[in-house]
């Protein structure tokens, strides 16, 4: 007695459709990440040559909603001293130093 072998057709597509966000929320998202970018950049610009002579390549954690900035030579310290006073809000971390990259590619 010979066996068939059962082939399913292979589907193709999202696994979950309902589950895909339309366009208007991820331009939505976009514009709110832009927009948070900026306000990291201005308060790294409006403090940075004031710290960088002292503090060359320490961590700035930025929270932009407030501009309150947390400096530490160490990533994970500076970051747990910002999310002791934010601890829901959003932070970006930057290095001081001339370009404020955290890393080389």
């Amino acid at each position: 007695m010979t066996q068939t072998a059962s082939i399913r057709p292979r589907r193709r597509g999202r696994l979950f459709p309902e589950f895909a966000i339309p366009p208007e929320e991820l331009a939505r998202r976009e514009a709110e990440k832009k927009i948070r970018y900026q306000r990291y950049r201005e308060v790294f610009k409006r403090v940075s040559l004031e710290l960088i002579d002292k503090h060359y390549n320490w961590f700035m954690i930025i929270e932009p909603n407030s501009g309150d900035y947390f400096i530490d030579p160490d990533e994970e310290t500076a970051i747990r001293k910002a999310r002791a006073k934010y601890p829901k809000g959003t932070i970006g971390i930057h290095r001081i130093n001339e370009t404020g990259a955290c890393g080389t590619l």
